[in-house]
């Protein structure tokens, strides 16, 4: 390094240690000792300073802004946590409120019933790829029910006890295409056999052979019932409405199609009919107690 770099490399050393050293010296003096030198220092540095405090500010309100974003996003974070626990309790209240409301038109439908019944819960589905239910099991076994045994709810029929095994059951919808029940239309009293249709998107049922009864009219919305004979199911029971009426010119016969009042796919409580309805004695007075169904009485 020859000795004019040297030079110039002190010189600027020094004047960027002066610098500082003036500036210091020309903002902690006295304003009324200042000489023209101090002044001349402030003249320059002030713009100077003025860009270094802005920076200063813009990088703390950066820094500032970041770390209250970071105190927000946590809050957020419990904020959200605190609403999906809310939302959980939520939907527990109203599965528990949807399930007491379920249990006391069991409680009521018990009441009104003269028959023995035993309450169960549905504890599972068979769902077919168009979401419709084919078939469900209940929890209640081998020394409650017994296969054949009626399944309603508050709205109508539901099925029969198809299976039983252990302490659970499972029940055959009146929608299944092997299940047979016999019907009356209320109105005109025809009388006929339900069975599903078995489709796939649609939980409709078809009267076969419907005799004409008093009026031979069957009407949409006509409501069809179980009509007690056979022995499988006590007459009376709501099985669903006429949504389709098929009069065959050259038979005395109708088929009609009725779609069930239950909802299949709601069912969360049902109720097996253990026995059926005593008959009414007249010098009673009072309402007796049903025999044991099938050879045995539920516990």
């Amino acid at each position: 390094m020859t000795l004019r770099r040297r030079l110039i490399d002190y010189g600027l050393s020094a004047m960027l240690l002066a610098i500082p050293a003036l500036m210091l010296h020309a903002n902690f003096r006295d304003p009324g000792h200042r000489n023209g030198l101090d002044q001349a220092v402030l003249r320059i540095s002030a713009p100077l300073q003025a860009g270094m405090s802005w920076l200063v500010e813009k990088v703390a309100g950066v820094w500032t802004g970041y770390v209250w974003l970071v105190d927000v996003e946590e809050e957020n974070d419990e904020l959200r946590g605190e609403v999906a626990r809310l939302g959980a309790e939520l939907a527990a209240a109203e599965r528990r409120a949807v399930s007491a409301e379920a249990l006391a038109e069991l409680v009521k439908l018990r009441d009104q019933t003269p028959a023995d019944t035993v309450a169960a819960r549905v504890i599972s589905a068979s769902i077919n790829p168009f979401f419709r239910v084919s078939r469900i099991s209940i929890d209640r076994g081998s020394a409650e029910v017994a296969p054949d045994m009626p399944v309603i709810t508050a709205q109508g029929l539901v099925g029969r006890i198809l299976w039983v095994y252990g302490d659970y059951a499972d029940v055959q919808l009146m929608t299944d295409p092997a299940s047979t029940v016999d019907v009356y239309v209320q109105r005109t009293g025809g009388r006929g056999g339900l069975k599903g249709l078995g489709r796939d998107d649609s939980y409709a049922c078809q009267v076969d052979w419907l005799e004409p009864g008093a009026d031979k009219t069957v009407h949409k919305n006509d409501l069809v019932v179980t009509s007690g004979l056979g022995a499988a199911f006590p007459a009376g029971i709501p099985v669903g409405l006429v949504s389709k009426v098929d009069t065959k010119p050259y038979s005395m016969f109708q088929d009609v199609e009725i779609e069930p009042i239950v909802d299949f796919s709601t069912l969360r409580n049902v109720m097996v009919l253990t026995a059926p309805p005593p008959p009414r004695d007249p010098e009673a007075g009072q309402r007796e107690r049903s025999g044991p169904a099938h050879g045995t009485r539920p516990y």
